[in-house]
């Protein structure tokens, strides 16, 4: 239950920091689990693998949605997720 948690909470966390111009991508799915690759950098602030930052894009449009999540929103908004943010490109929404 408890890495159940951690993955939804990065997920959420990646999809926010990609996604904060708002636009929606029309492929995009909100599964906040396909961001799973994103959790060691999360969790230890470790850089982000090529995964974590190619879902987080894919996941962009599904970020205000995670923010807002009871669960995964404070991972989103955590120091490490920026920093995942920031090394993938993507621009931190404003939700």
């Amino acid at each position: 239950m408890k890495k159940i948690n951690s993955v939804s909470i990065v997920c959420l966390m990646v999809t926010m920091l990609v996604f904060g111009n708002e636009v929606m991508m029309a492929s995009a799915t909100c599964k906040a689990v396909s961001l799973s690759s994103c959790l060691p950098a999360i969790q230890k602030g470790r850089a982000p693998p090529l995964a974590c930052c190619t879902h987080l894009k894919l996941q962009q449009g599904c970020l205000c949605q995670y923010v807002k999540h009871p669960s995964l929103g404070k991972y989103v908004n955590s120091p490490n997720a920026k920093k995942i943010a920031s090394t993938c490109g993507i621009p931190i929404p404003k939700c």
